[in-house]
């Protein structure tokens, strides 16, 4: 539990808002854990919304229920701001729930459900460093 208190993450990400119009973009995730239960995490990908290039980005704060995990999932609940640029250039309040695969562990995957923009869904892969005790 101690090397689990303080971590560095990074992953890849896809996001998808149910808005009008809609949003599917992928990008990178970058994390830190603060404490052993707050992680501070951002997002910048780029993809489509209704046929148009579009870009965002993402700066929430996580609260994980179960940090040091290494051998079954973790759920986490998490809030924060968006902003989205293309068809419509517009910055959201996020709030979201998720699941990741093995949070005490050096990877795992990451299944988020929420609102930011719409009903928002998120599904990814992030690998840790986790510093010494």
């Amino acid at each position: 539990p101690a090397t689990a208190q303080r971590a560095s993450e990074a992953g890849v990400q896809v996001i998808g808002t149910l808005s009008d119009p809609a949003l599917a973009a992928v990008g990178g995730y970058g994390g830190f854990r603060l404490s052993r239960r707050a992680r501070v995490a951002g997002y910048l990908g780029a993809g489509i919304s209704d046929e148009q290039l579009a870009w965002r980005g993402e700066l929430l704060g996580h609260f994980l229920f179960s940090p040091d995990e290494a051998g079954k999932p973790g759920f986490y609940f998490g809030a924060g701001i968006a902003g989205v640029e293309g068809a419509v250039g517009r910055g959201y309040l996020v709030v979201t729930a998720g699941v990741e695969g093995r949070p005490g562990a050096a990877s795992g995957w990451v299944l988020e459900a929420g609102v930011g923009g719409g009903f928002r869904v998120g599904l990814g892969y992030r690998w840790r460093w986790f510093a010494g005790p």
